[in-house]
């Protein structure tokens, strides 16, 4: 499992890149490094980059939503990159259309940016 992330403050994106395996304890840290960002007054774009993703790491307390029902409505986009045949799951995941952030799927990266860019 591969699970990295990065903001950018230029362009207020805040950009995952995950392979394998998703584990809490690594979401968790991203969830933390972007509620400091939105504490701070800044109203993010989430970038995920899926690269052989796995899916979730079972076992662990996937039922936490804390971060998505404090922090959820500050996030300006979301885009997820990966495979098609992930979309659903991914989408439910994040849950689109549950919360007022626009979540979109893609399978290029540079739509995504041009997306979010938007």
């Amino acid at each position: 499992m591969s699970y990295s992330f990065q903001y950018n403050a230029s362009d207020r994106i805040f950009e995952l890149h995950i392979s394998g395996m998703l584990r809490r304890s690594d979401l968790a840290a991203g969830e933390a490094e972007m509620a400091a960002r939105i504490d701070a007054g800044e109203s993010p774009r989430v970038l995920i980059l899926l690269d052989g993703f796995g899916g979730w790491q079972k076992g662990e307390d996937w039922n936490n939503f804390d971060f998505m029902f404090s922090y959820g409505d500050k996030i300006g986009k979301m885009a997820i990159v990966g495979a098609g045949d992930m979309q659903a799951e991914v989408k439910a995941f994040t849950g689109a259309g549950l919360r007022p952030t626009p979540v979109e799927f893609f399978d290029s990266a540079d739509a995504a940016r041009a997306w979010l860019a938007e």
